[in-house]
């Protein structure tokens, strides 16, 4: 039987009271989608709202200047109609997955650590013993989930994500409802993490978390070889 992967995304497109546009990072969606697809991995993506969601335009070139990936899923009439109609992610049951992945983008921030079909998305492929992945700011979707116990699934265990020095480094540091690798720590995450802008991803059992969007390859990767290993 085929694979699945619930690739989560977030619905939100503005940086708090900034008025500037966010979302998606266009490489954290596009990498990790065809790094499973290709595999023969089937993907769904979900948001909070449903239906079509935003990137960070910041992140988007015309095509032919972006790296390949983004470029091909620009082009790609699959992955644009996935795009344009993603489920509402309240209405899935994540358990009925292999893996959850959150891809990134500065929305994540806003929408996801309150969202109650995100919390419950975690937290029930977590409680199946499914893989639950997330790279930059998409480990802002597991900071509301707890394991049976109570406790945060971060607490004790080996995570990474985008840094305070690399928010600081953007100049989003005020910006932002709050710090995501302080936020991760303060919830008891073992925080790593390599040279800012360099790829960086860890893995503790099933859990597997990226620094920043160059580390959204190495996450697939490492994603695919729990999936592989059974």
């Amino acid at each position: 039987m085929s694979k699945k992967v619930l690739m989560i995304l977030t619905s939100h497109d503005r940086m708090g009271d900034s008025g500037k546009p966010t979302g998606i990072w266009s490489d954290e969606l596009a990498v990790p989608y065809y790094g499973f697809r290709d595999a023969g991995i089937d993907v769904v993506l979900a948001s909070p709202r449903g239906g079509v969601v935003p990137f960070d335009p910041n992140s988007l070139k015309p095509a032919g200047e972006n790296d390949a990936e983004v470029d091909r899923m620009l082009a790609d009439p699959v992955a644009q109609a996935a795009i344009r109609n993603t489920v509402p992610v309240a209405s899935v049951n994540a358990a009925d997955f292999d893996a959850v992945f959150f891809a990134g983008g500065h929305g994540t921030m806003w929408d996801l650590p309150g969202d109650a079909g995100v919390t419950r998305a975690v937290e029930s492929a977590w409680g199946a013993g499914k893989v639950v992945a997330a790279v930059c700011h998409g480990p802002a979707g597991l900071i509301s989930a707890k394991d049976p116990d109570g406790k945060s699934i971060l607490n004790g265990r080996r995570v990474s994500g985008f840094t305070d020095s690399e928010e600081n480094a953007v100049g989003l540091t005020s910006v932002v409802p709050f710090a995501l690798e302080t936020r991760m720590r303060e919830l008891g995450g073992l925080f790593e993490h390599g040279p800012d802008w360099q790829p960086f991803a860890v893995t503790d059992g099933k859990l597997v978390t990226g620094q920043n969007p160059a580390s959204s390859g190495l996450v697939a990767e490492k994603v695919l070889g729990l999936l592989q290993a059974g």
